[in-house]
């Protein structure tokens, strides 16, 4: 069994793909199991653009801080870029590359993300599976 093959064939849906409208970000509090088999939080981000959807999570590279300044308060005020509400740093957001800010020329962890029957989902790790894995409230 290789490092790859937590869970190369598992997706799990977190939500449906027209829950998040375009050019919106929306945080997920999930929970994610480790190969020794502990369970950990993991935070993610997941941003839909149109017909794309993409996730990183929910840590900025230069502090190791959540990226919302307010909850489920991603953008920038233009709308076109992640930006981490504690220090301004400003990400792509389709490559989750820091473009601005004290952490410039980092990035975000990228998540893997499929839309399979209408659904966002989650693949390539293995996440504890219970009712705590929807969107937050706001």
């Amino acid at each position: 069994m290789t490092e790859e093959s937590t869970a190369p064939d598992t997706a799990y849906a977190i939500c449906g793909f027209n829950d998040i409208p375009s050019r919106r970000a929306v945080g997920f509090h999930l929970v994610i199991q480790d190969e020794d088999g502990t369970h950990r939080p993991w935070p993610i981000i997941v941003v839909r653009w149109g017909k794309q959807v993409f996730g990183y999570l929910n840590r900025c590279p230069h502090n190791d801080v959540n990226l919302d300044w307010e909850r489920n308060q991603f953008l920038d005020p233009n709308g076109l870029r992640l930006m981490c509400g504690k220090h301004g740093s400003s990400f792509e957001i389709g490559t989750g590359r820091c473009v601005d800010g004290p952490c410039k020329g980092s990035g975000l962890t990228p998540v893997a993300l499929a839309v399979l029957d209408g659904d966002i989902c989650v693949t390539g790790v293995t996440l504890v599976e219970d009712d705590q894995n929807s969107p937050e409230e706001g």
